[in-house]
């Protein structure tokens, strides 16, 4: 897979969000899976929150770039050549996370932008984006990622309490379902979801008997680094790797 092309730019810039099919191959997807199935940090260290609708999320964050696969994804250059692409210049590894949505309990993210919690992390602009990379297949039953097209251009909301999550303001959100196309952004393992960070977006609890797992990487622009100390991480030189890293690394392992 290559960087963007134009017309995935421009979808980006109208719509806030883009989707990159089979963006990973479907080795480096399986690599990835059994990485986070055998990362027992991930059940030990994911952390919990509930979704005001009686269910609960979990995920795991970390802010530097992770040895191993994660790294490898979070680093390669047709991600990163492409967000540089999307947000005008040289970008850093802001965070990464991994989402875990298991069958029957994963639970619901409230409507929300990602800036709306990232403007108090000392960051003036809203120059970032991140990817969603599917692990599992992402469908409507098992609680995909929605979006609001185009509400970006909204700027930043205000966030408020829903559950233990901090979630848009319930009426503004209300007016923009008004005035926005709903999308439900099914993918399949290997595509890349790519968004704006004021994007609204949210997703439903997965009631199917299927997981619903994805490694989500947020970039910041390097001229956007954040002016005092804060949560995430400040700016540091992204060192890309070669595309073919990734299944190089597993090779290395099954040997």
């Amino acid at each position: 897979m290559t960087n963007l092309d134009d017309s995935q730019l421009a979808d980006f810039s109208r719509d806030g969000f883009c989707i990159a099919r089979q963006m990973f191959g479907a080795d480096e997807i399986d690599l990835l899976r059994r990485a986070a199935l055998e990362d027992r940090s991930l059940d030990q260290q994911a952390i919990g929150r509930t979704d005001g609708e009686g269910g609960s999320i979990r995920l795991k964050v970390w802010d530097q770039p992770a040895d191993g696969v994660y790294g490898l994804c979070s680093g390669c250059r047709r991600l990163v050549d492409s967000m540089e692409l999307l947000l005008g210049g040289e970008v850093y590894h802001y965070h990464s996370k991994m989402i875990l949505k298991d069958p029957r309990t994963g639970g619901a993210f409230a409507w929300h932008q990602d800036y709306g919690y990232w403007y108090h992390n000392a960051v003036l602009y809203p120059l970032l984006a991140s990817v969603a990379i599917a692990i599992d297949p992402a469908t409507r039953a098992n609680g995909c990622m929605q979006v609001l097209s185009g509400s970006h251009h909204m700027d930043r909301i205000d966030h408020v309490d829903i559950g233990q999550q901090r979630g848009a303001d319930p009426e503004r959100v209300e007016m923009a379902i008004q005035r926005h196309e709903l999308v439900y952004c099914e993918l399949e393992p290997g595509d890349a979801l790519f968004f704006h960070c004021n994007l609204l977006h949210r997703s439903d609890q997965n009631h199917s008997d299927d997981p619903r797992w994805s490694m989500v990487c947020c970039y910041n622009a390097a001229r956007n680094d954040r002016y005092k100390d804060a949560p995430h991480s400040s700016y540091t030189p992204l060192e890309k790797v070669d595309d073919g890293a990734i299944r190089e690394f597993g090779t290395r392992i099954a040997s």
